[in-house]
């Protein structure tokens, strides 16, 4: 049987108790130390984070063209962004004729140009005075038409005005084109006599129809072109190509009137001071004011591209005075 010594024993389980001591401290710290969780550091690319099928697709490779940024730039629709032309040349060097480009020809500009009397458009004038002189002028021609057609069924029921109206517009009937317009031209300035509708009426401005100024053989100048007007219709002139047209006269500065007439798609004037029939355009001292017809009272107006500047209400619209028409005197333009 084994026999421990008391006295040496006693020592060496000191020690032991001491050793075993000492390495459950120092294991415990061991293990202590192995709970501590280490902080993670977060990487801050997050796409290295992500699994293989959660990675976004990257977006397309866009590509653009000088085209498409010049059609952005100048607001065309993308339709329209493949149509762009670009020049290779700027304009210090000319044009060069070996310039690929799908683009069609551009259609030559047309200039803007009228095909009323004296190439300026019109639109229609507001309602005023003129329009209710017309329309009074109008009603009686209509009138005197009547009365025109039974003189030439019966030449015995003619008045001297109906008479001489129905020999006026058949001499021009016979003849055609430019003749026919420069016969009732002369006929009626050689058949009226010029006076002032002060003098003749005792008013500012009268307008007469055509039986009456062939009737009192007297009148002023819008009476001429009423006449005239009526006359050409008569010998089968359209409607549509004429126009008794109200115009500053600058040469004398004086308001005339005076009747338009197309022919081979020129505008002929006819005017009672000469019997010489010029066109619109050889009239540069006639500042155009009102255009009449039979759709009514139509205003001129100068085309925008051929203004060297905005004209204003004031500038492009007559002024209104309480004269009447030539002889010295203004036209009333109230409207």
């Amino acid at each position: 049987m084994l026999r421990i010594d008391q006295a040496r024993a006693f020592p060496r389980a000191l020690g032991i108790l001491l050793a075993v001591s000492f390495t459950a401290a120092g294991g415990g710290s061991v293990l202590a130390k192995s709970r501590v969780k280490k902080p993670v550091v977060e990487d801050t690319n997050w796409q290295t984070q992500q699994t293989p099928y959660a990675t976004p697709t990257p977006p397309p490779v866009r590509f653009f063209t000088i085209n498409a940024v010049l059609a952005k730039h100048d607001g065309l629709s993308r339709a329209k962004s493949d149509a762009v032309q670009l020049a290779s040349v700027n304009a210090s060097m000319g044009t060069r004729s070996d310039v690929a480009s799908d683009v069609p020809p551009s259609p030559a500009v047309a200039p803007l140009t009228s095909e009323e009397p004296f190439g300026l458009f019109t639109f229609r004038a507001p309602e005023g005075l003129l329009w209710v002189k017309w329309r009074g002028v109008e009603a009686r021609m209509q009138a005197e038409a009547r009365s025109i057609e039974n003189c030439k069924a019966d030449e015995d029921r003619c008045s001297g005005a109906e008479r001489r109206f129905v020999a006026f517009a058949r001499s021009a009937g016979a003849a055609d084109g430019r003749a026919r317009i420069a016969m009732i031209n002369r006929s009626v300035n050689q058949a009226i006599r010029y006076v002032s509708d002060i003098e003749q009426h005792g008013v500012a401005d009268r307008w007469s129809s055509p039986l009456e100024s062939l009737s009192a053989g007297i009148g002023d100048c819008e009476d001429y072109a009423i006449a005239k007007f009526a006359l050409l219709r008569e010998a089968g002139v359209a409607e549509k190509d004429l126009k008794v047209l109200l115009v500053r006269d600058t040469a004398v500065r004086q308001d005339h009137a005076v009747l338009a007439v197309r022919l081979d798609g020129r505008w002929l004037v006819l005017d009672n001071r000469h019997s010489a029939l010029s066109e619109s355009r050889e009239l540069p001292y006639f500042m155009p004011l009102f255009a009449i017809d039979h759709n009514g009272v139509s205003l001129f107006a100068a085309p925008y591209a051929a203004r060297p500047r905005h004209e204003s209400e004031a500038e492009i619209s007559p002024a209104a005075d309480a004269g009447g028409m030539g002889g010295g005197q203004t036209l009333q333009l109230l409207l």
